[in-house]
């Protein structure tokens, strides 16, 4: 029996060849079932890249401490200093995106940037209580980040970047581990992506087993309050404002949402709002893909951590979603006007898929339901929730 590790054929180990295969399914997911194709494709064919022997695409620094991952080769200097790199053979293109895109996290703060410009806060400014469901829906984050450090698996740093899945946010996501756990990027924005595309799969049985038939039929009138022209103008700026203030190391993912949504809302710049949720936002976003695929080759990706990170994803999400319907549940019994505590499922974010599982399991409650408005206030309350939590791991975690 062949380990995993040792040579199949060629310069190919069986490693390398499952994780091809993993690359080729990715790809299909993508393509076949449209689970996150932005991505799941980008990342197929980086993993396929990485992995074929001696491509040169993506190079790796020998290890030198044993058990140590292997990190892609970084070069000191300036753009001349990486000319002659490249000219030479001794990093790859890969390299030099990872090195200037996500090293830096510069790519992740962009690619917010654009989320913003195609975010409508509308629904969450006419609900305020969005709010409360947002922040509480970072339940998983917290537990899974203590399971994860308390089984030894993980460092403290690992944990918070493991956690940070159950925000199903995925910007904040790859901000946070390539600032404290780059070894890990691979799997942990491969798991949160594909999590993110599963979330009609795991939401449905959680809302169904913590919230009574009777509170799932609640009707909500289809209409919310509306929201005022100046009111979304001044919530970015206040936004930020208040976030940076508190947390200031969320002051760059919370700067770069609001930002975006600020060209988005003014009615003045609505040529530079369409550009930044345009193709610029689509360019970063196959950039990120091909790069976090590049650092799955088999003898980072295939190992217990991984496994591990799978299983506690779930655990995230689970607990994300419940603690978005505790809140609701909570605050029903102060409420005048009962809500469906459906909505508060959404505040885990993963926008807009939580709000429209909110909306189909509503419905199937009660036909006359229309939860989908309702349900994107907690929705988006949650993306600045994940950012802020983000922010939080940055200051605290060493």
């Amino acid at each position: 029996m062949f380990g995993l590790y040792e040579m199949a054929f060629g310069g190919l180990t069986w490693g390398n060849i499952l994780m091809l295969v993993i690359g080729g399914g990715l790809i299909y997911l993508g393509v076949a079932k449209k689970m996150e194709p932005v991505l799941l494709v980008p990342i197929g064919l980086g993993v396929i890249m990485v992995n074929i022997p001696m491509s040169g695409l993506m190079i790796y620094a020998p290890v030198t401490e044993p058990g140590a991952v292997p990190m892609p080769l970084m070069v000191q200097g300036g753009i001349g200093a990486l000319g002659e790199a490249m000219g030479s053979g001794k990093i790859g293109l890969l390299n030099v995106l990872y090195q200037f895109g996500i090293s830096n996290e510069l790519i992740p703060l962009l690619i917010f940037l654009g989320v913003g410009a195609m975010s409508d806060f509308s629904p969450a400014m006419s609900r305020p209580i969005s709010f409360l469901f947002g922040a509480t829906a970072q339940l998983g984050v917290f537990i899974v980040f203590l399971i994860a450090y308390v089984t030894g698996l993980f460092t403290v740093s690992q944990a918070a970047c493991v956690g940070i899945i159950g925000g199903s946010d995925g910007p904040p996501t790859v901000y946070l581990t390539a600032a404290l756990a780059p070894e890990l990027l691979g799997p942990i924005t491969l798991v949160a992506y594909s999590y993110m595309a599963l979330v009609p799969i795991l939401q449905p049985p959680v809302i169904r087993a913590l919230i009574p038939k009777k509170q799932r039929q609640i009707y909500m009138k289809p209409q919310t309050r509306e929201v005022s022209h100046l009111e979304k103008v001044i919530f970015p700026i206040a936004v930020f404002v208040v976030s940076a203030l508190f947390v200031p190391k969320a002051a760059p993912l919370i700067g770069m949402l609001m930002f975006g949504n600020l060209l988005y809302v003014t009615g003045v710049t609505d040529r530079l709002a369409a550009s930044a949720g345009g193709v610029f936002v689509d360019v970063l976003t196959f950039l990120l893909g091909i790069c976090v695929g590049a650092l799955m080759p088999a003898i980072v990706f295939l190992n217990i951590h991984t496994l591990a990170i799978i299983g506690l994803a779930v655990v995230a999400f689970a607990f994300g979603t419940a603690g978005g319907i505790w809140a609701a549940r909570i605050a029903n019994l102060f409420l005048k006007e009962k809500i469906n505590p459906i909505i508060g499922a959404a505040g885990v974010s993963a926008v807009p898929m939580a709000a429209r599982v909110a909306q189909v399991e509503g419905q199937k409650a009660n036909p006359r339901n229309f939860l989908l408005m309702h349900a994107l206030g907690p929705n988006m309350a949650g993306a600045i929730a994940t950012s802020v939590v983000a922010g939080i791991f940055m200051s605290i975690v060493p």
